[in-house]
């Protein structure tokens, strides 16, 4: 799904042939998923944003989504029939289907595709993805507060740079207001594994941490979590009716102004690939409503600094900032090199991988 990635501008140009444009029928778009669209998570959160699109655009699209279509050839195949049928927009969401695409957005250069965390293009194909770090920063933000045990539990799928990235970004946000703070972190080795999560979420909270968070695709953890009177903080989307009882916040995802953005351009007849990397600035990384649990100064510390972020007054990753083996990463009045971010395979300071 996602993986690692180059550093990205927040802006995207896209062109078609003149034909899209002058089209009076409405134009076919298609989204692949490689999962079903369930009530939670990285495939709901995208088809979030199809609606959006769909809802705005209104009756100049006619869209067609492709659930549960394994990444690699499968996906190759889906485009290629997408295409064959007349769409003249494909979303592939999810970065196994790269290189797929870029083979069949080759053979189609009336056509127009982008792939979702994709770092490769193509002269009509594009990649997107989201600045995980800032998101990361302001859930670190509640967790450093809320935690008593000063002990903070993380389930990962894989340890790759765009999930590195949300896991440093957190532990520099727990441990800027409570520096007594630490992550204990365990990898299940994959994106979407409900039972491999719960038992890494009761492995950590049978160690003590009293706040959970996760970089998977299924509530399990906080579900978990709430099912022990812990509190946590979900990824992707807005959990809280799976964690009724210490349901904290989540990190949201919100794509629909990109893929309305997306297909108006080509509609105009713009298609040109490129890559964005969309964060709070561009409105693709939100915070989901506080529950009654989080006190007011630390919402009103969460806006403070989001607004920080979106106004570049703060840099997630600055100095001085170490790897939790001692070395310095950052030094002091720097930042960490944009150019490095799709290359960040170390922990931060402050982080303690386990193994379930």
């Amino acid at each position: 799904m996602k993986r690692s990635m180059s550093v990205w501008p927040a802006s995207l140009v896209v062109a078609l042939a003149p034909s899209l444009a002058l089209s009076q029928e409405p134009t076919k778009v298609g989204f692949i998923y490689f999962g079903p669209v369930n009530g939670a998570g990285w495939t709901y959160q995208h088809d979030l944003g199809r609606q959006e699109m769909q809802k705005a655009l209104g009756n100049r699209v006619s869209v067609q989504t492709v659930p549960n279509t394994s990444e690699g050839p499968d996906g190759e195949r889906v485009a290629r029939e997408l295409s064959a049928d007349g769409a003249k927009v494909i979303f592939a969401v999810g970065f196994g289907y790269m290189r797929e695409v870029l083979r069949v957005a080759r053979e189609n250069p009336d056509k127009c595709y982008a792939t979702a965390s994709a770092y490769m293009t193509g002269p009509n194909a594009s990649g997107y993805n989201a600045k995980w770090q800032e998101g990361g920063y302001l859930a670190g933000l509640v967790a450093g507060k809320m935690t008593k045990a000063n002990l903070i539990g993380f389930v990962g799928a894989n340890p790759v740079p765009d999930v590195m990235l949300y896991l440093n970004g957190f532990v520099q946000g727990a441990r800027s207001v409570n520096p007594k703070a630490s992550v204990k972190a365990v990898f299940v080795g994959s994106w979407s594994d409900p039972p491999k999560e719960v038992d890494a979420a009761n492995a950590l909270m049978n160690q003590g941490v009293d706040v959970m968070t996760h970089y998977t695709n299924t509530p399990a953890v906080v579900s978990a979590a709430d099912t022990r009177n812990v509190a946590s903080i979900s990824f992707h989307s807005d959990m809280r009716k799976f964690a009724p009882k210490r349901y904290l916040t989540g990190v949201t995802h919100e794509w629909g102004s990109y893929y309305t953005r997306m297909t108006s351009e080509a509609l105009a007849g713009h298609c040109k690939g490129g890559l964005y990397f969309g964060g709070i600035k561009e409105g693709n990384i939100k915070m989901a409503p506080f529950s009654s649990w989080v006190p007011q100064d630390v919402v009103a510390l969460v806006a403070a600094k989001s607004k920080d972020i979106a106004e570049g007054r703060l840099k997630v990753f600055s100095g001085p900032m170490k790897d939790n083996q001692g070395n310095l990463k950052v030094p002091a009045g720097a930042s960490y090199p944009d150019a490095e971010l799709g290359k960040m395979t170390w922990y931060a300071e402050g982080i303690v991988v386990g193994r379930l």
